[in-house]
């Protein structure tokens, strides 16, 4: 195996893990008109997407051992990597729902297929529940079991409370820009982002490889949550100022009242009339609204206040990477490759 996995390679492992996840459904009896949904569900939410999240398990486990992994050891990884991508799909067709969102990954989301409608919400329960039925598969006998299943739900936990509070602070129908703030930014970014889409891959590696410490995972918490902080704020400025042909994507964050990352700079240094053109314009589902907004952006150098951001908290990274005790079982490189997929990303 490379020590680098490729998508093709990582989409490999799906198929067997959908054939387990099957056979454990049919140990029920389940018609088989449920089952072809149950299937349909698992293809059409879990595979798909970029897979980053799931390829930094067997990622993070090559660089943690210093080598290639074998065959086996590279099944166990990806597995896990695949349960990662469960995670995200049980959050995604959730969420997508709570947002009323047309599409996802080019595609109608799922409650839009037709025929699913609000049956999607019991899909997204059994998409949860297919992490546990690997889990106890594969790793039954493993020494770090109950560690990976505690750390799943602990990390679904700290999601759905950073979701709780996006969902309160920034309700699409009913603008408040008084309910914004940096700190409730940080703690909806920090819980909703970093530990599912950061320290997770990482942990998972080092459950794994049964070389998890309270040290080593507190020591890799804090670097790989400030991570995830500068990834969802390069994602909100990215939102506003990146190309949508390199984005894949029109940015809709000023029209959906998002509690973005520009938002609350903008807060902070507005004038009380500049104040009041953000009260009138942003949130509204107009493009001429969200053109005022952007305009107002743009007098504020936010782009230039964004990238002064992520030089100092780049460095800042790097300073916590360059300190990492690794007798203590940690790698540089594990943090070194996740900085390097992000730092200056344009999509």
């Amino acid at each position: 195996m490379a020590q680098k996995t490729t998508l093709k390679e990582f989409e490999a492992v799906f198929p067997k893990l959908e054939e387990a996840l099957v056979e454990h459904a049919k140990s029920y009896n389940l018609p088989e008109q449920a089952l072809e949904w149950y299937k349909r569900s698992l293809e059409t939410n879990a595979v798909g997407g970029k897979c980053n999240r799931g390829m930094s398990v067997p990622d993070s486990t090559s660089l943690l051992l210093g080598r290639p992994l074998t065959e086996e050891e590279y099944f166990k990884a990806a597995t896990l990597g695949w349960m990662t991508e469960l995670l995200q799909a049980f959050f995604l067709v959730s969420d997508d729902i709570m947002d009323g969102s047309i599409t996802r990954r080019g595609k109608p989301c799922w409650y839009r297929h037709e025929g699913v409608g609000m049956i999607a919400i019991n899909d997204a329960f059994m998409i949860e529940t297919a992490i546990y039925t690997l889990l106890k598969k594969y790793f039954r006998d493993h020494p770090r079991y109950i560690d990976l299943v505690e750390l799943f739900h602990e990390v679904s936990f700290q999601t759905e409370i950073g979701q709780l509070c996006d969902l309160i602070t920034a309700p699409e129908d009913a603008v408040n820009l008084d309910n914004f703030s940096m700190e409730k930014y940080r703690f909806i970014v920090i819980y909703k982002t970093a530990y599912y889409s950061f320290y997770l891959p990482v942990a998972l590696a080092l459950y794994l490889l049964d070389i998890a410490t309270p040290k080593n995972l507190k020591q890799a918490e804090a670097i790989l949550i400030p991570l995830g902080e500068y990834f969802q704020v390069q994602d909100d400025y990215l939102d506003n100022f990146g190309l949508p042909e390199h984005i894949g994507k029109i940015g809709t964050d000023i029209m959906d009242n998002k509690c973005s990352w520009l938002i609350n700079q903008a807060l902070a240094i507005v004038t009380p009339e500049q104040r009041r053109l953000l009260e009138e314009n942003y949130g509204r589902k107009d493009k001429e609204k969200e053109a005022v907004v952007k305009k107002l952006y743009d007098e504020l150098k936010l782009e230039q206040r964004y990238q002064a951001y992520e030089e100092k908290v780049v460095g800042e990274i790097r300073e916590q990477i360059a300190r990492i005790d690794e007798s203590e079982g940690l790698k540089k490189g594990v943090f070194e490759a996740f900085l390097a997929k992000i730092y200056k990303r344009s999509k």
